[in-house]
């Protein structure tokens, strides 16, 4: 195990009836808010009314900016720096999932900077001030309500990219899971798909001696794929809905993490493709994931076979190590479909004629990952093993 410091300081209020407190939570840090948001839904399914009503009760001033799409544009984010500056906000609330929450962090680090926002995003400026944020969730996935990151896409040059620092972590995050009752299921399981990522990216390492994370993350991914089919059969089944939402937050708060290298590769390579193509973040990991697995899991055997016996359940073949071992990522890539996930670039309907340039861009700065290593050719190997 490797040294470590782990702090999270985001306050979860979780359960039912949860955004009715918002105003009360909001008040401790500002008056004047930003309130930021995505599309209908939220107006649609009454989310919106409550949080509005627990503002104003509190006596919270707000401006509103909505329109958030997924893969946040960085269009929106500077206009909204634009916003709260006019307004003078001293906080931002965002109201939804990852996609909400990573633009009003893109926004609060953009709110003292004078240059281009856009800078922190490619490493000319360091993260130094940013407005703090507090959280409605309706979407678990991202893990954005408690993490210290945050990606958005510029659409010139079609780059997708992340900041990351404890200035942008949410002071607190309210999770009610009655609020996911009405997701499309196609969003429920693009939702499992990005949690199970976010696990997997710490799961597979080179670290040795890493065994409490280790069953950590097998348990939260387990939870996943236990109850992703329960609420695909009931909407509504809260306890299923609920084991989601918090494993959704423990998957990407820094705490299965702790002491070992993490990866990261996966991200990496899917971010193009939803940079260029505007796919759902968590049907691009159901694609790219499989088929990273399919390339580097001889680096480590014991792993993988470690995975398929201990997540799902493979009974092993002691004389054949990398057959159980395979069995792992074969069931990861079904599980993935079974749920209603694309497994493949022809199902994400990604034409090849861009693949090239997707793992120019991601491999642009050096190789990515730690696990194994990966050079703009690996990525394409990765890319091309993922076609059908």
């Amino acid at each position: 195990m490797e040294n470590f410091t782990f702090q999270n300081t985001t306050k979860i209020i979780f359960g039912k009836d949860t955004e009715k407190e918002v105003g009360e939570h909001t008040a401790k840090y500002g008056y004047k808010v930003l309130l930021h948001y995505g599309g209908g839904s939220i107006k649609k399914y009454g989310t919106y009314d409550k949080v509005v009503k627990s503002l104003e009760k509190a006596g919270v001033d707000y401006v509103e900016l909505g329109g958030v799409e997924p893969n946040p544009k960085l269009s929106l984010v500077k206009e909204g720096i634009e916003l709260a500056r006019e307004e003078k906000v001293d906080f931002i609330l965002a109201v939804g999932g990852g996609s909400v929450i990573d633009s009003a962090k893109a926004i609060s680090v953009g709110y003292f900077y004078d240059g281009d926002v856009w800078d922190f995003f490619t490493g000319k400026a360091e993260i130094n001030e940013a407005l703090p944020i507090g959280v409605v969730l309706t979407i678990p996935a991202a893990g954005s309500e408690s993490s210290g990151a945050a990606v958005v896409t510029k659409m010139d040059g079609m780059y997708k990219r992340d900041i990351a620092s404890d200035l942008i972590r949410p002071q607190f995050a309210i999770m009610n899971p009655e609020i996911t009752f009405t997701l499309p299921d196609y969003q429920t399981a693009c939702g499992a798909a990005d949690i199970m990522a976010h696990i997997m990216e710490r799961y597979f390492t080179n670290t040795e001696n890493v065994e409490l994370t280790d069953r950590l993350s097998e348990s939260a991914l387990k939870t996943i794929i236990k109850n992703v089919p329960e609420v695909l059969e009931n909407n509504e089944d809260y306890a299923a809905r609920a084991e989601i939402m918090w494993t959704g937050t423990i998957a990407h708060n820094n705490l299965l993490g702790t002491g070992r290298e993490e990866d990261w590769s996966s991200h990496g390579i899917e971010h193009e493709l939803s940079g260029i193509y505007d796919v759902a973040h968590g049907a691009g990991l159901a694609v790219v994931f499989p088929a990273w697995m399919n390339y580097v899991y001889q680096h480590d055997l014991e792993r993988f076979a470690q995975f398929a016996v201990r997540v799902w359940d493979v009974d092993p073949d002691f004389k054949d190590l990398e057959w159980t071992a395979r069995q792992g990522i074969k069931r990861t890539k079904e599980f993935f479909s079974s749920v209603g996930l694309p497994v493949t670039l022809e199902g994400l309907e990604i034409p090849d004629e861009r693949l090239e340039e997707m793992a120019e861009k991601a491999t642009e700065n050096g190789p990515i990952g730690n696990f194994v290593k990966l050079d703009k050719e690996d990525v394409l190997n990765i890319y091309q093993s993922a076609l059908k």
